[in-house]
């Protein structure tokens, strides 16, 4: 059964969703994020990714009271990332109740820095995120696109052992047009040992049982909960739960 993990984007401690990166397409859904973490809760999510996209643009993490809020008040296992740049960023993001953290354009840039989390945290605690366009790694915010080519530096990190990967397809975020269940599979069938979450453009429950049929382990959804195009007792089915 395919894992469901529910985002919480925050701007100024506020449930935002941006559409490709941008941050002028910044639409708030909702002023209390703990509101929306204990909606997916009661309706049988077990986890949850939290981006802070202040801590993004700043380079360091921001909103780690909202993190410290949702984790100490859910029972959901939290992966957190967005301007994750220092060992003081981990410690903070840890201390505030991560269980996982994400890291992105650090893994780029600063790749001996990221594999040296790698080795004092472990895999279960370090995330790779692998966002594309056109199958070439982008970073600072999907502002750059770099020449490296996407399955090789997912490879190149699974060497080192990184085990757990989100990967995000830019070209579909926020457009509620479909996932792209293809590269993902590609990326499955280089990689049958990776843990693979796929990231964007889900849109209905359809496209959740098309990512499944190809054998993705997770997918990561947000604003087709927050636009109503997928409702969370939709979902009952994959979680098992019942809504409380």
């Amino acid at each position: 059964m395919i894992e469901l993990i529910p985002a919480i984007d925050l701007i100024d401690g506020k449930c935002v969703r941006l559409t490709q990166g941008d941050y002028d397409s910044k639409k708030i859904y909702n002023e209390d994020p703990l509101e929306v973490a204990k909606t997916f809760e009661d309706h049988g999510m077990r986890r949850l990714h939290v981006v802070d996209l202040d801590g993004a643009r700043e380079g360091r993490i921001i909103n780690y009271r909202v993190l410290e809020c949702l984790a100490s008040r859910t029972s959901l296992v939290i992966d957190f990332g967005g301007g994750l740049k220092s060992e003081k960023d981990l410690e903070i993001a840890f201390d505030s109740g991560a269980a996982m953290i994400t890291g992105g354009s650090i893994a780029v840039k600063e790749p001996e820095r990221f594999a040296s989390w790698l080795r004092q945290y472990g895999s279960r605690k370090i995330i790779l995120g692998a966002d594309a366009k056109n199958k070439k790694i982008a970073i600072d915010g999907w502002q750059t696109t770099t020449e490296k080519e996407l399955i090789p530096y997912i490879q190149a990190y699974h060497q080192q052992g990184i085990r757990t990967v989100i990967c995000t397809d830019i070209s579909r975020d926020g457009l509620l047009q479909g996932p792209a269940t293809g590269l993902y599979r590609e990326i499955r069938e280089a990689l049958p040992d990776i843990y693979l979450i796929a990231s964007g453009g889900v849109s209905s429950v359809d496209d959740i049982e098309q990512l499944e049929a190809a054998g993705i382990p997770a997918v990561i959804f947000g604003k087709a909960i927050y636009e109503r195009r997928i409702r969370l007792s939709d979902l009952i089915r994959f979680t098992g739960a019942a809504h409380k």
